[in-house]
C-alpha cells in the first residue's frame, strides 16, 4: 500500500481528500499546518500539499518552508503542490524550492488522482536505479553563483538522497557512494545531516 502524506489546512477538505483517496489505496497521513508534517516519521515519499498553510494561509511562504524541509528530509519525495494563489507566481516558487507537480484549487479528483500516479511512477524508476547504483538529482541553483556552488549543492544532495534510500544506515550509505565510512561522517557533518544510526 502506497503512504500518502496530505498537509492541508481545510479539515473539511483534508477528510475528503483521506478519504477518497483510501477507496483508491493509498494509506493516508494527514498534517494540517508546517508543525504538524515535520513531526511525522517516517516521511512519506509521496505528499500532497497545500501551499497557504497557518499562520499565512493567503500567502506561499509557509508552504515553500515546508517544501524546503520536506526535500532536505527526503531529497526523492515527490511533492505535488495545490494552491489557490496567484498560479503563475506560485508554480515558479513551488518548482524552484523543489515540488514534483502543481495544481490549482479548485482541482477535480481525477487530476490529483493522476497527479499521484504520475508521481508514483517516478518513484518507482528512481528505485530502480538505485538498484543498479545510480541516483536523479535535482537542484536549483544561481548561475551567478559559479560551478562550485553548485558542486557543493549536488553534493550535499547527493549524500543526503543516498542516505534517505539507505534509511538512514550509514554503512550501508557509505557502501554504495564507495567511501569508507569515515570520510562519510564528514559529509554528513559538514551539510548538519540528521542520521539514524
Amino acid at each position: 500500500m502506497n503512504t500518502l502524506l496530505i498537509i492541508e489546512d481545510d479539515p473539511a477538505l483534508s477528510i475528503y481528500l483521506a478519504s477518497a483517496l483510501e477507496s483508491e489505496g493509498y494509506q493516508t497521513i494527514c498534517a494540517h499546518s508546517r508543525q504538524e508534517a515535520l513531526v511525522i516519521t517516517p516521511q512519506p515519499a509521496l505528499i500532497l500539499l497545500d501551499l497557504g498553510l497557518p499562520p499565512a494561509t493567503s500567502r506561499i511562504s509557509e508552504g515553500l518552508l515546508l517544501i524546503d524541509a520536506l526535500i532536505t528530509r527526503a531529497p526523492n519525495s515527490k511533492i505535488i503542490v495545490l494552491t489557490g494563489q496567484k498560479e503563475e507566481s506560485a508554480a515558479y516558487e513551488a518548482i524552484r524550492h523543489g515540488a514534483f507537480d502543481f495544481l490549482t484549487k479548485p482541482v477535480p479528483l481525477n487530476a490529483i488522482k493522476i497527479a499521484l500516479q504520475r508521481a508514483q511512477l517516478f518513484l518507482r524508476q528512481e528505485e530502480k536505479l538505485h538498484i543498479v547504483g545510480e541516483t536523479r538529482i535535482q537542484i536549483t541553483v544561481k548561475l551567478a553563483d559559479g560551478p562550485k556552488e553548485a558542486s557543493a549543492a549536488i553534493e550535499e544532495q547527493l549524500v543526503r538522497s543516498t542516505l534517505s534510500s539507505a534509511c538512514g544506515n550509514v554503512t550501508e550509505a557509505a557502501k554504495r557512494l564507495g567511501l569508507a565510512r569515515e570520510h562519510l561522517y564528514y559529509y554528513i557533518k559538514k551539510y548538519g545531516i540528521q542520521h539514524s544510526r
